[in-house]
């Protein structure tokens, strides 16, 4: 069985990653909002967002074969770095859709098919990032880079669909002004059917991914599901706040204060 510390250990440095690099994509594109210079700040984006996506693949393959707590540490951090390119040019509005116009008096499929062009380039730059974790990883003995990517890319089309369907948190504060236009695309709603089973499925893999932490026998086992495991605990955490009276901006409000312009 695990000791307490191989599973407290990557659950705090899951926890504080997650907060401190959600945090620095939001300053940078909270810095973007400001009229000095936009096409200055997402030029500088796209080279940050770009060095990350380098070095995570680098790391998807060079850690594939590691089967130490080290290579499943590395693994994870290598997976959110790509994850962090669609981030950051999501964001800054590099890689959204061909579809940049508030949403249509329409209703039913023919909304779901404009929401959906708002961000069909964005999806598929998810699906060819996916590829780029999933395929060299296949078969190979550290799967943390392909099950972490997999996981955020599940939770993240969850999200989106709850938005779209309905909610009561909208993460306004996070997207910036050229961006408020996806804003029509959600509905403002307590609660959607879909979201319970959404969070309830996510809650059941989270338990049974931390079953199998509990009951690894090596210490690389052990950190590997405990950082897939915690990951997921978060993204179900990220869907209650989209229902609860909570304003998420608040975890990070030191990132979405933009400098006064002089």
């Amino acid at each position: 069985m695990a000791s307490p510390l191989h599973l407290w250990l990557p659950f705090v440095f899951v926890v504080g990653l997650w907060w401190l690099s959600t945090g620095l994509i939001l300053r940078l594109v909270d810095r973007g909002r400001s009229p000095r210079s936009p096409s200055g700040v997402q030029g500088r984006g796209l080279l940050a967002a770009s060095f990350a996506l380098v070095v995570g693949l680098s790391g998807v393959v060079v850690t594939r074969e590691m089967t130490t707590p080290v290579g499943a540490y590395l693994a994870f951090v290598s997976a959110l770095l790509v994850w962090s390119w669609q981030e950051l040019t999501f964001l800054l509005g590099l890689v959204t859709g061909p579809n940049r116009k508030p949403c249509p008096q329409v209703h039913g499929l023919q909304r779901a098919w404009h929401a959906f062009l708002t961000i069909a380039h964005h999806e598929l730059a998810i699906v060819l990032l996916g590829l780029a974790v999933i395929v060299p990883t296949w078969d190979a003995p550290n799967q943390v880079a392909a099950h972490t990517f997999a996981v955020l890319w599940v939770m993240r089309i969850s999200a989106k669909l709850n938005l779209f369907l309905g909610v009561k948190n909208f993460y306004e504060a996070f997207l910036p002004v050229p961006l408020r236009y996806l804003l029509t695309y959600f509905s403002k709603r307590s609660i959607n059917l879909l979201f319970p089973f959404s969070v309830v499925l996510a809650s059941l893999v989270a338990m049974l991914i931390w079953s199998n932490a509990l009951a690894a026998q090596s210490p690389f086992e052990v950190a590997a599901a405990s950082l897939v495991g915690t990951i997921l605990v978060l993204a179900v955490v990220e869907h209650i706040m989209l229902v609860v009276p909570f304003a998420p901006d608040q975890l990070w409000r030191w990132a979405l204060k933009t400098p006064p312009v002089p």
